[in-house]
């Protein structure tokens, strides 16, 4: 632990606030705040129901189907497999006596969505899941972090979690973002810059006038993909634009210990003189519209730009790996990314599935027809909800996508929905990986609105050539 004089960053504040104890190789033990379940985290029940141990905090434990939910309509009896896993989560929650909401509770969804929509994730608290997009929850200034099987089960059991200070990184992005930029292309941008590996070791806090005019939802995008850096935190100082977020959400404190609450809430930030072991400067005004070319990340250019060519590496593993990936990828050096043609659409996953993120694909579908198989999956029943209150899911259906029900859906293609092999598919997802949505599956990240243009055109699109007038 730090000495109390010296500046400390937003990490610091809230790392320093739930240490219990602390080794002599550094590493200290947590107090673990919210911990969030899902349904492929049985392993690590079965590990504490072998050790005879039970749920020790099952009040802050929350849990939802989301990974095996399928999102076409009921599991039916060829995917017994999948239903049973399903299932298992909810008899682990009667057994355990925690909260989980299941296919058809219209609080269900992807786990990362549901969190801040319910209030269950607040600034200055320590938050774990079994699920690497965990960091999607600094958005709000919480300290969050994805965990393995066993360190599941250790918290499960104990509601603490041994655990070694990172160094930290900032991330600054001034100015601002132009027309048609998303918070999807600000951190595909930043992984672009730093890498897949840039964050390793480190946790991210993003800074700026750029990610202080985000909105909540767009700061979830950016901390969702710090992953995708090598970071396995990402945060956001928490302020007015989090506090009118959070405010009335079910689990949120209301009453006195709302403004109890705020009053704490408001002293997380760092300090002025605080100091980062790394820091990046990013000019928000610079960056376009962007996507994926290969089977990272970090393998990204902006629409406007063609497919890199491997000559042009100087590193020979880089090389290396940009020529698997254009094998891969089957794609040619020079190539305009505008010439891409699509196969496949998917907008969804932790990533770009909440309202705000609907709303923007919906503008660019409004009036036309798509011209590929495409589908939209809301991140959670609420999401979906209100989408159709707003006529969103008209739009959607009457421009020929497929509305579907909530779930991490092709993102991670264990639940029914695949990209066919060879086929290539315009994702709002957050990994590109090799068989990622598939065997075979070839996929470019983008965002919602670029998603939805490359349905309507049948390529990858500058949606800034399009009159989201419909």
């Amino acid at each position: 632990m730090q000495p109390e004089h010296t500046a400390k960053t937003l990490f610091d504040k809230i790392w320093d606030a739930h240490v219990i104890e602390t080794r002599a190789d550094g590493s200290s033990l947590l107090f673990v705040d919210r911990h969030l379940v899902h349904d492929a985290t049985s392993q690590a029940f079965d590990m504490i129901e072998d050790a005879g141990l039970t749920i020790r905090r099952p009040d802050l434990t929350l849990g939802t189907a989301d990974h095996y939910a399928s999102t076409g309509g009921p599991i039916d009896e060829n995917h017994a497999e999948r239903a049973a896993i399903v299932d298992r989560l909810a008899k682990r929650a009667r057994q355990g006596d925690f909260t989980t909401y299941g296919i058809g509770d219209e609080r269900q969804g992807i786990v990362h969505v549901i969190g801040p929509e319910l209030g269950f994730t607040l600034p200055g608290t320590v938050l774990v899941c079994g699920d690497s997009h965990t960091a999607s929850h600094g958005a709000l200034g919480a300290l969050a972090f994805g965990i393995g099987a066993s360190e599941i089960a250790h918290v499960l059991a104990t509601q603490t979690l041994w655990q070694r200070r990172p160094r930290q990184m900032r991330i600054t992005v001034d100015g601002s973002l132009k027309r048609g930029v998303t918070a999807k292309d600000l951190v595909l941008q930043v992984i672009r810059q730093i890498g897949t590996a840039g964050g390793t070791g480190f946790a991210i806090e993003y800074a700026g006038s750029v990610v202080r005019d985000l909105s909540i939802e767009e700061r979830l995008t950016v901390c969702n993909m710090s992953i995708e850096a090598g970071a396995r935190f990402g945060m956001v100082e928490p302020d007015d634009v989090t506090f009118d977020y959070l405010e009335g959400r079910p689990m949120a404190p209301s009453g006195v210990q709302w403004h109890q609450a705020l009053e704490a809430w408001r002293s997380l930030k760092s300090d002025v003189n605080a100091v980062f072991d790394k820091e990046i400067t990013i000019d928000g005004s610079e960056i376009e519209p962007t996507v994926t070319w290969g089977t990272s990340p970090e393998q990204a250019v902006t629409i406007s730009e063609a497919v890199p060519d491997p000559a042009s590496e100087a590193d020979p593993a880089r090389r290396e790996a940009m020529q698997a990936a254009l094998s891969y990828m089957d794609l040619q050096p020079g190539t305009p990314v505008q010439e891409i043609a699509i196969d496949r659409v998917f907008i969804g996953s932790c990533t770009n599935s909440r309202i705000e993120d609907l709303r923007a694909a919906a503008a660019i579908a409004k009036g036309r027809k798509t011209q590929v198989p495409a589908i939209v999956v809301p991140g959670s029943g609420q999401v979906k909800a209100q989408a159709e209150a707003e006529g969103l899911d008209r739009i959607f259906t009457a421009a020929g996508f497929e509305w579907r029900q909530p779930g991490c859906s092709m993102c991670v293609a264990i639940n029914g929905d695949i990209v066919p092999p060879g086929k290539r598919c315009a994702s709002t997802s957050n990994r590109n990986f090799a068989g990622r949505q598939g065997v075979g599956a070839r996929t470019h990240l983008v965002s919602p609105p670029m998603a939805a243009a490359a349905a309507i055109t049948g390529r990858l699109t500058d949606i800034r050539t399009l009159d989201t007038a419909g």
